[in-house]
């Protein structure tokens, strides 16, 4: 079919997530063909450096055919089997294990889900029924931090704390409460240790407002995404895990974007040697192959949740759940990281950062940051006052279109941040391609008008 024909159906029809319907419609889709690695490429045969792996999850790359082989194989073995009745099927099983043996400290119960968004939403309901069989139901009120992300089902996008998904929706809920966000560039705090004892004051501030027997949990993304990729100070996890335990709040590590390799190790939590309560991910655990999420729990969530049960059904679980293609893929794409991918991305990590690094002197530069293959540069048009790009340029879809038009994808942010979030397979080469093209579009940007005229 015609690309043409496509951007017209897909313009009567598809509804894509997370856009300006409207905008959606004027702009039309650019449509993706084919990928091998960390290039995609477009109907019109244009080669790009996927510099975002889709939407951070295809850590992987593209194009493993032993992947292909892995859901082809299970397909004709056994393309579906419910979790339902007290039914499985291996790939789940074994799927379960693996994961539970590589997790932090005693996460060792899996709930599958279909990704990252209803993985939290999950949580949320597992939670609520610990506390009851607890005997402390009043314990229901949740707590996230600004400008994090927690996916988009009511839920979540309560927890979440970006405006766009809450406005028309009615969220947050009068039970889902925030504290600030760490965002060192623009924190009044200083230096790490004075952010670190400003969250860790106002933690302990909220829980006090809202009663200490009455908070459930603490949501919190160890480095977060969707708010402009920001990195909190070291120590500053493990300071936020150690007041959660302190008052016996279950504490929430919401690892969707951060796991399987993306800022190193297997689980970002093991930089600071967390064990949370509850983990989530999905993402990279198929490597975005096909739809996957986990919810991790520890030894005693788990066996409190069984024992307040009893010999009744805990009423959560979805049709696809514990999914055998899903899990197939999901198995062989950890052998794939096992294998030298993990190695690989630190490497690459090593190189994205440090290339990013020499572009903090440009004109537009404010900050870099990141860890690993996660990483962000932001930009102002001052630096000491720290302006960001006036909202008129519409940052997000004029410096997107610039990468797209140097051959890169990047997550292009409305406050004017590149995002960045590379396959883990990226080749030397291709990491310093990312720097360079990243260049040529602060180099073009620099020269509109529009900048000229409020750069300082």
């Amino acid at each position: 079919m015609l690309t043409n024909s496509l951007v017209e159906l897909d313009r009567q029809h598809l509804v894509h997530p997370v856009s300006s319907f409207r905008g959606h419609e004027a702009r039309g889709v650019r449509v993706l063909r084919s990928a091998k690695g960390a290039t995609v490429t477009d109907t019109e045969g244009r080669e790009l450096l996927d510099g975002f792996a889709g939407l951070w999850c295809v850590n992987a790359g593209y194009g493993h055919e032993s992947v292909v082989e892995a859901a082809a194989d299970q397909m004709r073995k056994l393309p579906y089997a419910t979790g339902y009745f007290d039914l499985g099927a291996e790939a789940p099983i074994r799927l379960a294990a693996e994961l539970a043996e590589r997790s932090p400290g005693d996460l060792n119960h899996i709930y599958f889900s279909l990704g990252g968004s209803d993985a939290v939403d999950s949580t949320s309901r597992f939670i609520r029924y610990y506390w009851h069989a607890k005997g402390q139901p009043q314990r229901d009120q949740f707590i996230s931090v600004e400008q994090g992300y927690h996916g988009s089902t009511s839920m979540g996008a309560g927890l979440t704390a970006l405006p766009g998904f809450h406005e028309g929706f009615g969220i947050p809920y009068q039970w889902q409460h925030k504290i600030s966000s760490h965002y060192a560039y623009r924190n009044p705090a200083q230096t790490a240790e004075e952010i670190v004892a400003a969250s860790v004051a106002e933690l302990r501030a909220k829980v006090a407002e809202i009663g200490e027997d009455k908070v459930a949990a603490f949501y919190v993304e160890p480095i977060q995404g969707s708010g402009g990729i920001l990195v909190p100070p070291k120590g500053w996890m493990k300071a936020m895990r150690d007041v959660c335990a302190e008052l016996e709040i279950l504490f929430v590590a919401d690892e969707v974007i951060t796991a399987f390799g993306r800022t190193g190790p297997l689980f970002a939590c093991e930089d600071e040697g967390i064990v949370p309560d509850l983990m989530t991910t999905a993402k990279g655990l198929t490597s975005g192959y096909v739809p996957m999420g986990a919810v991790f729990m520890r030894d005693h969530v788990y066996e409190t949740i069984a024992d307040g049960a009893g010999a009744k059904a805990v009423g959560h679980g979805f049709t696809y759940s514990a999914h055998p293609v899903s899990a197939a893929v999901a198995l062989e794409v950890l052998y794939l990281y096992e294998g030298g991918l993990l190695e690989n991305g630190r490497k690459a990590g090593a190189r994205l950062m440090a290339g990013l690094e020499t572009l903090r002197d440009h004109p537009l530069v404010g900050d870099v940051r990141g860890r690993g293959m996660l990483a962000a540069v932001e930009l102002v048009t001052d630096k000491e006052k720290k302006t960001p790009l006036p909202a008129s340029v519409e940052p997000a879809t004029r410096l997107f279109d610039r990468a797209w038009e140097q051959g890169l994808i990047v997550r292009s942010f409305p406050q004017g941040i590149f995002g960045y979030a590379p396959p883990l397979c990226c080749t030397e080469a291709e990491i310093d391609a990312i720097v360079e093209r990243t260049r040529t579009v602060l180099d073009q940007t620099l020269e509109d008008p529009e900048i000229r005229a409020v750069l300082r």
